[in-house]
């Protein structure tokens, strides 16, 4: 998960909230909205949200039913952190290959989130799992 070095150099968040299947949707449109505010527009925008979403529902779906957020500006790049206490992701998914068959109920999340982001970064293990994104902008 993320350390105390990350976290005390890290600039302050935009956002930071806790989120559930109830909230993911508020924390979508609160996303959307400051991504925009930082600089975000168009496709770039679109793909972010998207690939946050995605890993909200992750977070919901496969880890307990909760997670954090936490969105940041930093070194020209905003950057989203979702971290949950769930079991860990399977070594064979961190990578987001390959695109799951076309009628596969899920496994798309970590697969977008690679193409949609300029970086993804995973921290995993049995006690929760820290994925970063970033894309590029003017902070």
């Amino acid at each position: 998960m993320t350390d105390d070095t990350q976290t005390s150099s890290r600039p302050p968040a935009l956002l930071s909230e806790l989120f559930d299947h109830q909230l993911i949707t508020t924390m979508r449109h609160a996303v959307t909205r400051l991504a925009a505010r930082a600089g975000l527009a168009g496709q770039r925008l679109d793909d972010f949200v998207l690939a946050v979403n995605e890993m909200m529902t992750n977070a919901v779906r496969h880890a307990g039913g909760s997670g954090v957020l936490i969105l940041w500006c930093q070194d020209e790049t905003l950057q989203c952190e979702v971290v949950d206490k769930g079991p860990g992701i399977p070594s064979e998914r961190i990578d987001g290959q390959p695109l799951p068959p076309p009628f596969a109920l899920n496994g798309r999340g970590l697969w977008l989130a690679h193409r949609l982001c300029d970086s993804v970064t995973i921290k995993t293990g049995p006690r929760g799992t820290t994925v970063r994104l970033a894309i590029g902008l003017a902070c």
